[in-house]
């Protein structure tokens, strides 16, 4: 079986003849020697509360948010009373049935991104609490073993899309839930910025769940586009199995692939909350600097920012250290049935 964990890696061997091949143009441009590189914690600092965006550099500050598209309003701003109230299979808080009854589908969902359900709110307090130590949140998985089924033909077709060929679920079934949530609200809300994306072996399929480097802030950075289709023209590039049958066109879109969901953050020495959660795109176009900066060159082509490039020490211009790999797959042999798996 041909192992396919961390799709797009082949591009580390063609990043020579990536102009050539391009269908819109790669900025190879640098910012003025006056302006500082942008680092991973600048973005992450940006997407926090004021105290810390305050502390980045304000030209490369105003960059970084022109770069940005919300799929939630950005509200960086402490909790109000419906903290943690919310829950997924009710999807009702306590104490306020009748106001939830009033609101939109659209300002719920919102607020389950800046406020998520208590047991999403206890794993961010713990990556904090830890230092941002990976195993924490592994030692919260459920140590059941889940053999990853056939998806969408990959047995057939001989390969394999996640890291391993077994998975796990967080013990917190609502923690479960919520993933799987955050991979629809994605789908839904990605065309309101210019992203149409769909869950599928080819687009987006999984996200890869970090803690920040500085902070211990936990993330999940989703990768959209997968698997571009292959096209002499604009994509003449073989990805072998995992690639056969691709429908995902290598256009402008790519730009926006990477998608970034960050809890919650709490305060390190106290019970408070300094900021909300965050669910965003991040525009890699090539005149911006997430592109610029953030990217690194081998990958330029195809716009990926990485949480690591080691998993044995995090650079600076990551956004922190791995801790387990979020899938969400369709599994079904003729309906849709998406399942999560945690590798």
């Amino acid at each position: 079986m041909v192992n396919s964990y961390i799709p797009l890696r082949f591009t580390i061997f063609i990043s020579s003849s990536l102009a050539a091949a391009s269908s819109f143009k790669l900025s190879t441009s640098r910012p003025p020697s006056s302006l500082p590189k942008a680092t991973a914690n600048d973005l992450l600092s940006v997407l926090g509360p004021p105290s810390a965006a305050s502390t980045i550099n304000p030209v490369v500050s105003r960059e970084i948010r022109s770069s940005l598209k919300f799929l939630v309003p950005f509200k960086p701003d402490k909790p109000g009373s419906e903290l943690g109230g919310c829950s997924l299979r009710t999807r009702l808080c306590s104490g306020k049935i009748d106001a939830l009854e009033r609101r939109s589908r659209f300002e719920e969902d919102n607020s389950l991104v800046w406020w998520p359900p208590e047991p999403i709110l206890e794993l961010a307090r713990l990556a904090v609490d830890s230092g941002g130590d990976p195993g924490a949140i592994q030692r919260t998985l459920d140590p059941k073993m889940l053999p990853v089924p056939d998806v969408e033909g990959s047995r057939k077709g001989k390969f394999q899309l996640t890291r391993t060929p077994y998975g796990r679920h967080f013990i917190a079934e609502e923690v479960n839930s919520y993933f799987e949530f955050l991979f629809r609200l994605i789908e839904s809300r990605g065309p309101s910025v210019g992203l149409d994306v769909s869950l599928s072996r080819y687009d987006l399929f999984h996200g890869h769940l970090f803690l920040a480097s500085e902070s211990g802030r936990i993330g999940i950075l989703f990768h959209a586009k997968e698997y571009p289709a292959y096209d002499k023209e604009v994509f003449p590039y073989n990805m072998g199995y995992c690639q056969r049958g691709s429908d995902v066109t290598y256009d402008d879109s790519m730009n926006l692939r990477n998608i970034l969901w960050l809890g919650p953050l709490p305060s390190s020495s106290t019970s408070d909350w300094l900021a909300p959660g965050v669910l965003v795109v991040l525009d890699a176009h090539p005149d911006g600097i997430i592109y610029r900066d953030l990217i690194p060159d081998y990958v330029k082509f195809v716009r990926t920012i990485y949480e690591v490039l080691c998993l044995i020490h995090s650079p600076p211009d990551d956004l922190g250290t791995i801790a387990v790999e979020v899938n969400y797959l369709n599994v079904g042999a003729g309906e849709p049935d998406y399942q999560l798996f945690m590798c």
